[in-house]
């Protein structure tokens, strides 16, 4: 973490990591297979649920609540920050614009373009599938940029920079030019060998809601990365990666 003090790390049940925490703002690395948000099959094993225990139960900080202010699908790990109050919700939410978002993917083949941005508008189906489509009325803009950092063993690392918010958009993007990520049985191979998504939210920046800092936290990316690429970093490498 950059432009504050390193906390203690704590690791929560559902092995939910606090890497900062402070009287107004949560942001945790959570593991793949841990739901953001209850769903109306499974409303205790989230990481808001999971978080809410915790301040309750008496946090180091001082507070009784947390509020959601973005998401990470199920099966994607990394990143996760909340808020503490009300009002500290509100400014992270209305300054979401420069809120700078990457993550890590590695995809099955390798992209022609060793860097693009990928655009189009984002529409859900009602089997909650999104896709892609050119009509403004039924979509969403969607946009995604991605950098090669890496190609080994027929897969890609990608530094994938999230410039909009929407759903599952960073899997649908890669798999509309034909690289899906490892492991993405919904929008990539149903079939799989890969048992998890491989892709993680490797970090984020922010200004402070209350002291306007500008902040950035990391979290590493787990072993399946290295299994899949090798340990070498690559030459180029992503914030979580740079030291």
């Amino acid at each position: 973490m950059r432009g504050d003090r390193r906390p203690k790390r704590s690791v929560l049940e559902g092995g939910l990591v606090i890497l900062y925490e402070d009287n107004d703002i949560l942001v945790v690395d959570k593991p793949a297979g841990l739901l953001t948000i209850a769903t109306p099959t499974e409303k205790s094993q989230t990481a808001y649920f999971i978080l809410t225990d915790y301040v309750r139960k008496g946090s180091p900080k001082s507070g009784t609540r947390v509020f959601i202010v973005h998401r990470l699908d199920r099966e994607t790990s990394g990143v996760l920050l909340f808020a503490k109050t009300p009002e500290a919700k509100l400014k992270l939410q209305e300054a979401w614009t420069t809120t700078e978002k990457h993550y890590l993917a590695v995809v099955e083949g390798r992209p022609v373009k060793k860097a693009d941005t990928i655009t189009s508008y984002l529409a859900e189906d009602k089997a909650h599938r999104v896709y892609s489509t050119t009509n403004s009325r039924t979509g969403r803009l969607a946009s995604t940029a991605y950098r090669v950092l890496k190609v080994a063993k027929g897969k890609t690392l990608l530094d994938v920079h999230l410039l909009t918010g929407r759903k599952n958009q960073i899997r649908v993007h890669l798999a509309d030019i034909g690289h899906p990520v490892v492991g993405d049985r919904k929008y990539g191979n149903a079939k799989g060998p890969h048992a998890r998504l491989a892709l993680h939210a490797c970090s984020i920046s922010f200004d402070h809601p209350v002291s306007g800092q500008r902040m950035t936290l990391e979290a590493q990316p787990p072993p399946l990365f290295s299994k899949f690429l090798g340990p070498n970093r690559p030459a180029t490498e992503p914030p979580a990666l740079r030291r």
